[in-house]
């Protein structure tokens, strides 16, 4: 039964936190404006960055990073805080993810704003942070090696999100030495998450295949 709450708060926090879609906030904090009616219409990093300039998007990349981070931690802690006979490492390790996916929902459909977000990636990678930090840098790796090569910021985090279950899977098993029956848990944890961000990139999967995907770059248009 402990258990069970456990796994409501970490869904409930991890929504809530994530519905704090700071694009959103700190666009209309510093122009006035709604990212939502920009560019893209994304409220995203990337638009962010292509309509307000770096330091919007620096305050965009540090809120939604935090946000990530912080229910995976405070549901972890809860956790453990229930005495269900969890410890704060391995037994707490699947909280975690049920909190970033939560956290990921949120920020996709934010509760605070008309339940219109960004696409979660970055909140998504946030997660790995603190659920397995071996997973977010080579998540992380590959993103930017991927836009570097192709200059689509949306072609990495497809390809990010579609390697994160495996590299979920392996960094557990092989590199962490657990089970394997708790690894593919992990594993099959980490699927509705590379899932649903797959699925928000899907206007960006028919542009790359009509050829007017915007590509990313430092430059930024005036």
């Amino acid at each position: 039964m402990k258990i069970m709450l456990a796994v409501i708060l970490a869904a409930i926090l991890g929504y809530m936190l994530g519905s704090l879609n700071f694009a959103i906030i700190v666009v209309k904090i510093i122009t006035g404006k709604d990212i939502r009616t920009m560019g893209s219409k994304n409220g995203g990093l990337t638009n962010t960055y292509r309509c307000c300039g770096a330091a919007p998007a620096v305050l965009t990349l540090i809120g939604d990073l935090s946000k990530g981070v912080m229910a995976v931690a405070a549901s972890r802690t809860i956790a453990y805080g229930l005495e269900a006979g969890l410890s704060p490492d391995n037994d707490t390790h699947y909280i975690g993810y049920v909190a970033g996916l939560f956290a990921v929902i949120g920020h996709i459909f934010p509760a605070y704003f008309q339940f219109r977000g960004g696409k979660g990636v970055l909140v998504g990678v946030a997660s790995f942070l603190m659920v397995d930090p071996k997973v977010f840098v080579a998540l992380l790796a590959i993103f930017i090696v991927i836009v570097a090569l192709s200059h689509y910021v949306s072609v990495g985090s497809i390809i990010s999100a579609a390697y994160c279950p495996l590299a979920t899977l392996l960094m557990s098993w092989l590199v962490d030495g657990d089970g394997f029956s708790r690894s593919l848990l992990y594993m099959v944890l980490s699927i509705p998450m590379a899932v649903i961000v797959i699925w928000m990139h899907r206007t960006n999967i028919q542009r790359l295949r009509d050829g007017n995907e915007n590509k990313f770059s430092f430059k930024r248009a005036a």
